[in-house]
């Protein structure tokens, strides 16, 4: 599996979409510096496809206007990410190492995609994971599958 980001996206506060940057630190045990899902638990960093989004816009013609941050999802990235199992590495640009802790999520009530049209993606197709191996991303870098 390799692939690379196509966005890096964080926010403030939890419960919105996330913001697009073009660079950003991923902070051992903690994520992403500045986003409000960072700390010291499992979901550290999350990542979406946007392989997938594009799938789920197929299907859900009202919400064209979707972009990389929307599911609040930290990393979008154009790898087919439906492999992955909990315990497997990633190497996300030059240094990062993160590992995957979770596959999907329960969609909390306050989704607004979900108040859109009564689907969303990340509770069966978002990865979470834990960050492993600190560093700095940037938007082109790439992301691949650590083969042990």
């Amino acid at each position: 599996m390799k692939g690379k980001i196509i966005s890096i996206n964080i926010s403030k506060e939890k419960g919105v979409s996330k913001k697009p940057v073009k660079e950003a630190f991923l902070k051992k045990n903690h994520g992403i510096l500045g986003d409000a899902h960072a700390g010291f638990w499992h979901r550290q960093v999350s990542l979406l496809s946007w392989r997938c989004v594009e799938e789920f816009l197929q299907r859900n013609r009202s919400l064209q206007k979707l972009q990389p941050g929307d599911f609040a999802e930290n990393l979008t990235v154009d790898v087919d990410l439906s492999s992955l199992n909990p315990g497997d590495l990633l190497k996300v640009g030059k240094e990062v190492v993160i590992r995957v802790t979770q596959i999907g999520k329960k969609c909390h009530s306050d989704c607004n995609i979900y108040k859109q049209v009564g689907d969303c993606l990340m509770p069966r197709r978002g990865i979470f994971a834990e960050v492993v191996r600190e560093g700095k991303i940037q938007v082109g870098d790439k992301i691949e599958l650590i083969e042990e």
